[in-house]
């Protein structure tokens, strides 16, 4: 017979900003838990997309319990209203709150989870199931077990297809597609010098690519830029202008609409890739032909590792049923979400929660603060202290548009901005 549930410790999938805000939440309640992450480094995810600058300024990137916990340990408050890159996020907050004393022996690395269920249930058998521990099992075979499971795995390793009808385009999975936010005024540079590149999206994330695209066009003749959606207005892409609470999120959208209004960034509108043939986008008769083809249309959540449990998803966004109205991208900007916490979170599965852009399901308007109100409403529930975890408050910056929260690259300065980005995603940031 299993052990009592509460005799485990609370398991958190994922080292990033939220995964780490959730330990430091819970080691605050002086709750027993467990981080595991994939990569052999703290927010592993977000060292993929290091050379970009957040929109969003340190003030909305930090969470208070984490930083209760750094100021013990001596820790130095950036300025508030810098913007970090994602280096600078992971090297000035996320690797010193993970050494700090009451998180540095709870974070496992190289644990990259594949599966979650009940210890002795599937998904069909009910009697007893609230009383069963998780059973959570590594790539490696090893399994551990948990009071309870809180998914900050975020969404990054999923990107969305090509494909213009939510299915792989033809021709797609064989074809070399460059995931979203290359490095491409460094590491990436060869690359995309004097070719021409294709780049399909119209979030933050394909308006950053597309942006130091254009910077490097200026430096290197014959880089070419083609920048593909499927919509025919691009004024959500372009934002907020000089009315954007964040003024880099806005100065992004000022920065492409210039570069597509000069004509040195084709724009390519009402595109729906229906394959690719010799490195060329199709749609009907129309072509779009690219040496490289930049994939930057969104993330999606895999619950592929949770199928086991008993989850209640929304059918069109895979975030929770009751989650889902709160930010419909439809109807919601990142700045316009309402607070909302662990009764919008709560699976029929108890005690499991996918929190941070994960909870999001494949709704683009998730920012940092959010995750962390998630996560300390969550942990709140999770002592028992209910009053606090329905307590939920979110201040966010008000946009009339929000579909990624990444942005623009280091260094990468305009006529009117620094450019920047509001890290997630991000999936990015479990």
């Amino acid at each position: 017979m299993s052990e009592p549930t509460h005799h485990h410790p609370v398991i958190v999938i994922g080292a990033g900003p939220i995964g780490l805000a959730a330990a430091a939440q819970l080691a605050e309640r002086g709750l027993d838990f467990l981080v595991l992450e994939a990569g052999s480094s703290v927010a592993a995810a977000i060292e993929d997309w290091r050379h970009v600058r957040l929109f969003s300024p340190w003030r909305y990137d930090l969470d208070p319990a984490a930083q209760r916990l750094l100021e013990r340990a001596g820790w130095q408050q950036p300025e508030l209203d810098d913007l970090p890159t994602g280096g600078e996020l992971i090297d000035a907050y996320l690797a010193p709150l993970a050494k700090t004393p009451e998180l540095t022996d709870r974070i496992r690395y190289e644990a990259e989870v594949v599966a979650v269920t009940r210890e002795g249930y599937d998904r069909v058998r009910t009697q007893g199931r609230e009383n069963a521990p998780f059973l959570v099992r590594l790539q490696d075979g090893q399994e551990l077990r948990g009071s309870a499971v809180l998914d900050a795995s975020g969404t990054w390793r999923k990107p969305n297809v090509l494909g213009g009808s939510g299915i792989p385009a033809r021709g797609e999975q064989t074809t070399p597609i460059h995931r979203a936010l290359p490095d491409v005024l460094g590491a990436d540079r060869e690359t995309f010098a004097h070719q021409r590149t294709a780049v399909v999206g119209a979030g933050h994330s394909a308006a950053t690519t597309v942006i130091e695209l254009g910077a490097l066009a200026d430096q290197e003749e014959g880089t070419r830029i083609a920048w593909v959606v499927r919509g025919t207005s691009q004024e959500r892409s372009y934002g907020g202008g000089a009315g954007d609470e964040l003024p880099a999120r806005g100065a992004l959208g000022a920065k492409l609409r210039q570069l597509v209004q000069s004509g040195r960034v084709e724009l390519v509108s009402g595109f729906r890739t229906e394959a690719i043939e010799n490195g060329a986008l199709v749609d009907g008769d129309r072509r779009v032909d690219a040496d490289v083809i930049v994939n930057s249309t969104g993330f999606r959540p895999d619950h592929d590792l949770v199928a086991e449990l008993r989850l209640d998803l929304d059918p069109i966004l895979g975030s929770t049923r009751a989650l889902a109205p709160l930010i419909d991208p439809n109807v919601h900007s990142c700045g316009t979400v309402p607070p909302h916490g662990v009764d919008e979170l709560a699976h029929p599965e108890q005690g499991y929660y996918a929190i941070g852009a994960k909870a999001y399901g494949r709704a683009p308007t998730f920012l940092l603060a959010t995750g962390y109100e998630q996560a300390r409403s969550v942990v709140a529930a999770l002592a028992g202290d209910w009053e606090a975890a329905r307590s939920v408050e979110l201040n966010l910056p008000q946009t009339g548009v929000c579909s990624s929260n990444l942005a623009a690259p280091k260094g990468l300065t305009t006529g009117l901005a620094l450019e920047d980005v509001s890290a997630t995603q991000q999936g990015c940031c479990g």
